[in-house]
This record gives structure tokens, sequence and C-alpha cells, in this order.
């Protein structure tokens, strides 16, 4: 089984669009969706949701008013000011770090499990998906990543699927590395935009560090053709392929929520066809 991680270094550069080809090209696989802070592949897939769980992670603080003597030493304890002067707890602000619990002298603290969101297992036309939806300013989303990479693991090993494809998270954060860690082979989506080539430097450097296989996708090459040109120029070690042109048809492709390689069946769909063949 092989696990294929697309990322990019920053969102909107056509990661998931790459995904959702990978989904129609690749049989016997599953598929996660980890960029679970603005998570979008469903949109493509259309999934069928079969199972729904509650993604419980750290604490959140919670103050007793009947044990409560309003002593304040929460209160000055708290680092995240998230303790009002009546001794109520901001859900928002609170970090769960447990300290305002360990310095109450009268155990009027009680703690809380934080409910961070949810994630699913789905069936889509195109296999399964194990994917999630992080609540509104929940952080934790490298543990739930985790998580969801270790269901599609067990799902992928009783299926006997050949590949997992993951849809990371933009950036070099903490969901990135967590989508990274264990997979067999990174594709790194960029722009031919000086952003795009920084972008792009810290992918390859991030995954230099996991020591793992990187490949590059060009998307949108022909809008600067000078910096698609620099960027060939400066990642000569890494193989780069495929160069995408824009596109309006992948643009309707996105709009109508079809995958560009079911939507097409232009030389540009082919095209990128044949370079998801050829990395297998």
């Amino acid at each position: 089984m092989k696990q294929i991680l697309v990322i990019s270094g920053k969102g909107g550069t056509g990661k998931t669009f790459l995904t959702g080809c990978f989904a129609v090209v690749l049989t016997n696989k599953v598929m996660v969706d980890c960029d679970v802070d603005a998570a979008n592949l469903h949109l493509l897939l259309h999934p069928e949701i079969k199972q729904t769980y509650d993604f419980i992670s750290g604490y959140i603080a919670q103050i007793d008013k009947e044990k409560c003597t309003r002593c304040g030493e929460c209160l000055k304890s708290c680092k995240f000011s998230a303790i009002s002067l009546d001794f109520k707890v901001d859900h928002l602000s609170c970090e769960g770090c447990t300290v305002c619990y360990h310095v109450c002298p009268e155990n009027a603290v009680l703690l809380k499990d934080r409910f961070c969101g949810q994630y699913f297992i789905s069936e889509t036309k195109f296999g399964s998906l194990v994917h999630a939806k992080l609540g509104i300013a929940q952080e934790n989303s490298g543990k739930l990543v985790t998580k969801l990479k270790e269901i599609a693991k067990e799902m992928a090993e009783a299926e006997k699927a050949e590949y997992i494809i993951i849809d990371g998270p933009p950036g070099t954060g903490c969901p990135v590395m967590a989508s990274t860690t264990g997979v067999d082979l990174v594709i790194a989506v960029t722009e031919a935009t000086l952003s795009g080539l920084h972008d792009l430097k810290r992918v390859l450097e991030l995954a230099k560090q996991f020591k793992v296989p990187i490949k590059v996708v060009i998307n949108k090459y022909d809008l600067n053709p000078e910096m698609t040109l620099k960027i060939k120029n400066q990642i000569k070690e890494i193989e780069i392929i495929c160069t995408i042109p824009f596109s309006e048809e992948i643009l309707n492709s996105v709009k109508a929520g079809i995958p560009f390689i079911e939507f097409s069946k232009s030389e540009l769909a082919r095209t990128i066809k044949t370079s998801i063949e050829n990395i297998i």
C-alpha cells in the first residue's frame, strides 16, 4: 500500500482539483481529506456519510459557582485571560492548559472534554472517503489529521487497497507535518508566481526533513512563463510531473462539482490522467 499526499504552499493553488483527478484515475484506494480547517474535497466527490464520530481533544475549564469562593487564584493564573471578573470561563479563549484547575484551593474548577468537531467515514462513486469538519475556532487539527490517517490506513488494510490518496492542508504547519508523517510520496502543487516559488521551497524543505520523495506540479504555468522557467531552474533536482495551463474548463469543472478528468475529455484531461498514471 502506498500513501500519496497532495499539498501546496498555500490554499487555492489547485491541490484539491488535482486530488479529485487522482480520485478518478486510481482504483482500489481510500481517500482522505486532511485539510480539516477548510475541507472541500467533498464538494467534488459528493460523499454519502455512513458513519459520524465526535472529535474530542483536550479540555475546557468550567467553574462551579457553588464551590467558588472568588479568591481570584484562577483569575491571576490564567495566561489567556479566559476567566472574567465574575468568574466565567470564555470557551473561545480557554486553551485547556488546566492551570486554573490546579491552583484552585476549593476544587471549584472542573475540566470538561473539549468538543472540537466531527469526522466521517463516507462512500463516494470513486471509493471510500475519510473526512472531517473542525469546529469554529477549534485547534488540535494536527491530532485530527493523525486520527483521519489512522482510520484511512485501517480501512485500506481491510479493503486491501493499493493506495491512500491524501488531500493535505496548505502551508507547512502542524497539520501538514501530521499529514506528511508516514507517506510514500508528496506531490507539491504550485503556481508560477514569486510567492508560489517561495512557498514551494518551504514545502520542499519540509519533505526533505521528513525524508519523503517529492514531485511537483506547476499549475497555471502559462500565466507567467518566465516564472515557470525560473521555478524549473531552481528545482532542477526535483521531478516536475506536469505543467498545467490556466483553463476555463478546469474552473467550470470545479464550479460544477465534478473532478476535471471526469468532467472533460479534452487533451488537457488526458495529459493530466497520463501524468498521474506515470507517477504510480
